[in-house]
């Protein structure tokens, strides 16, 4: 039988996990299961779920001093439609009410995950849109954004570019607006990476925010395509999975789309209640056809546990049915002297992404990608960076050490 297994890590003091395990495979699925008759239960059971495992953390051997169980449970195929919100109401809509219950993971069974593209570029796409394998890739933000006019935001964008960036993308709080409406955004914005182009030698994508009704959404990334943009920003979580996939299926929407993980944090941080930063930006977003996935660092102003960060760069680049990987963007407070660090735990697949770290630089904004630049490479070739700043040509990289310092 085809089934999609949940894992669950569900806290009681004096519940029987047994018995939990059981209420949660049988009323998820077909509702009772004592009560029906015997010649009813034979139809029934193709429908039943499954308590595949239930593994029990006494409070002596829990590491917070909480007795907890990690269930697993299988719900067969069968039950729901090949879509993201059939299966998250089946698995955990009802049940993310019932008490301390968080979903730790999710394998999806062949047949479902078949329903599903998967990224349309992925990470390997990606690298051969900017032309760079050798390397982390760079991304800038704008910072900032609301309030501003075309002429600005160009600029803006134009200094970003010629700092050798390979990807910027709009603040998600950049929406529709009269000032800036979002097909004359990317022709001005596009413009100007054409021009630094002509400095720096390298491709950039431009990841303009997705932004209006659901309804108009597809529609509105045709016409930013159609003015020339290369990629999408997209509010994955305020919009829900299906609309995502629906957007990275569309055939016209050619160009990659980065999930951005705005609402995040009222789903994942509690270890009591929601979902695994793994499932809910890793496994998930792949699923839906993300081709870059931003999420918050351990590093800097938004901090996430290092080890939840690991858990989603795994489910991004992990073997997972037929999907093509999904870029790793760890986001959030970075400056150059972070880069060592990001290298370090995410090897060079890769995004560098950085706001405040660029546009603040004390040399300016183009001068903030350099800096970031040089740490790559110091990194690339085993030099630490208090050396590397030292090299004449290094000015930036000294300049940002001087203020930020080195992250250990």
């Amino acid at each position: 039988m085809s089934m999609c297994v949940a894992t669950y890590r569900a806290y009681d003091d004096k519940a029987d996990f047994n018995k939990k395990a059981l209420s949660i495979a049988v009323g998820l699925t077909v509702g009772s299961w004592t009560e029906l008759p015997e010649a009813q239960k034979a139809s029934m059971e193709k429908h039943l779920g499954k308590v595949l495992s239930i593994d029990v953390h006494e409070p002596e051997q829990a590491a917070a001093g909480e007795r907890y169980a990690d269930i697993k449970i299988g719900y067969p195929d069968i039950n729901f439609s090949r879509d993201i919100p059939a299966l998250l109401v089946t698995i955990f809509g009802k049940l993310s009410m019932d008490g301390r219950i968080k979903l730790l993971d999710l394998d999806v069974s062949e047949d479902f995950a078949s329903a599903f593209p998967g990224p349309a570029f992925g990470l390997q796409g990606v690298r051969d849109l900017v032309g760079v394998h050798d390397r982390p890739l760079l991304m800038s933000i704008f910072k900032s954004v609301v309030g501003y006019d075309l002429a600005a935001l160009r600029e803006q964008f134009y200094q970003q570019a010629l700092g050798g960036v390979d990807l910027i993308k709009d603040d998600e709080i950049l929406f529709e607006n009269p000032l800036t409406p979002i097909e004359k955004r990317v022709e001005v914005c596009m413009e100007a990476a054409r021009q630094a182009q002509e400095v720096t030698g390298q491709k950039l994508l431009y990841a303009v925010n997705l932004t209006g009704p659901t309804s108009k959404l597809a529609q509105q990334a045709k016409k930013a395509i159609a003015a020339g943009a290369n990629a999408l920003l997209f509010n994955t979580l305020s919009y829900g999975f299906d609309v995502l996939h629906e957007l990275s299926s569309d055939p016209e929407i050619n160009v990659p789309i980065a999930s951005h993980p705005a609402l995040a944090g009222a789903i994942y941080p509690s270890a009591h209640y929601g979902m695994s930063p793994s499932v809910l930006l890793g496994k998930l977003n792949r699923l839906a056809g993300a081709d870059l996935v931003l999420f918050p660092s351990p590093y800097g102003s938004v901090v996430m546990p290092k080890e939840q960060n690991l858990a989603i760069d795994a489910a991004l680049k992990q073997p997972f049915h037929h999907l093509k990987q999904s870029m790793p963007v760890p986001s959030a407070g970075i400056h150059p002297g972070i880069v060592p660090l990001i290298m370090k735990d995410f090897g060079q697949d890769v995004v560098v992404n950085a706001g405040g770290g660029i546009h603040g630089h004390p040399m300016g904004t183009a001068a903030g990608g350099r800096a970031f630049h040089q740490a790559i490479s110091a990194c690339l070739q085993g030099t630490p960076l208090e050396e590397a700043a030292k090299q004449a040509d290094h000015q930036e990289l000294a300049s940002a050490i001087q203020a930020w310092g080195i992250k250990k």
